[in-house]
């Protein structure tokens, strides 16, 4: 299985984020393919239809680019239908992640859909109702003698920076006075590079999001093992911004997903992406009424 490199899903943010989100955007693709480029959206007007999806593309199995060129993911397939429902066009926009609120509250993309952690961003976008719950999970070397939770302790654990693992391990998190009893607490901008480190001894566990555990892992389950005890239960929804017409949006995409769901194409995505971690069994979003 090939493995993506730099699969950076939060990196630190940047000063100059916002100044440079404007020619980020003018770097991406507005279509399917990785190799498309066209100019940025137009920013803060009403909306037009085109249905413009900030995401990362190095983050399976929810946005990443295939062995076609393509974008492809979960999520970016549920963005696709709900667009064929309303009859949006659907532009799928890699974006930087730090760049994505500078992006979104200009009006240069329209939504951050690309397993989006609801918990603790609450208050900062215009979020639908959460549709897939998600969990952080440990992953460690298979015979390392590490089975549990409490046998982290004195041990050297990594995850990324600007993470939901590094937010519940870090002073205040939900996991705090776990992380307070590890060796050490480090970050890095990537999950692959956490892999190999984790496989060569220098680290001893990864932090990270349940399902890019499974991608990383692939087929080398004698090298790696997740812990059955999870960090958390999170959830992912669309976010969007805090304006009028982002409200409208977050509701419409709420009402075409349960109707996706109703009609079954949930359940056939999710089965496109079983074997990279995405379960119906997580889905929460409740089917429209018949």
């Amino acid at each position: 299985m090939k493995y993506p490199s730099n699969l950076t899903r939060r990196g630190f943010v940047g000063a100059g984020a916002a100044l440079s989100a404007t020619a980020l955007l003018g770097l991406t693709a507005c279509g399917g393919s990785a190799s498309q480029s066209s100019s940025a959206p137009a920013g803060g007007g009403s909306f037009d239809g085109k249905f413009v999806v900030g995401f990362d593309q190095e983050f399976p199995p929810y946005g990443y680019v295939d062995d076609s060129g393509n974008y492809a993911g979960f999520d970016l397939d549920l963005a696709q239908a709900v667009c064929e429902k309303e009859g949006w066009t659907y532009t799928p926009n890699p974006i930087s992640w730090d760049a994505k609120d500078a992006l979104l509250n200009s009006g240069q993309i329209t939504c951050i859909w690309n397993g989006f952690t609801v918990e603790g961003r609450e208050d900062d976008y215009t979020f639908t109702a959460p549709y897939m719950e998600n969990r952080q999970v440990i992953v460690v070397r298979s015979g390392s003698g590490i089975s549990s939770l409490a046998d982290l302790a004195g041990k050297n654990v990594i995850t990324q920076a600007d993470s939901a693992a590094l937010d519940l391990l870090s002073a205040d998190g939900a996991q705090a006075d776990l992380g307070a009893t590890f060796a050490q607490l480090q970050t890095i901008d990537n999950y692959n590079t956490a892999f190999m480190m984790l496989e060569s001894g220098s680290v001893d566990a990864v932090a990270i999001d349940y399902p890019v555990a499974v991608y990383n892992i692939g087929d080398r389950l004698n090298e790696f093992t997740i812990l059955d005890e999870a960090l958390n239960s999170e959830h992912f929804a669309v976010g969007f911004a805090k304006t009028d017409q982002g409200q409208t949006l977050a509701d419409t995409v709420e009402k075409d997903l349960k109707e996706l769901d109703a009609e079954g194409k949930v359940k056939e995505l999710c089965e496109k992406y079983a074997d990279q971690g995405v379960s119906y069994d997580l889905w929460v979003l409740p089917k429209a009424d018949a």
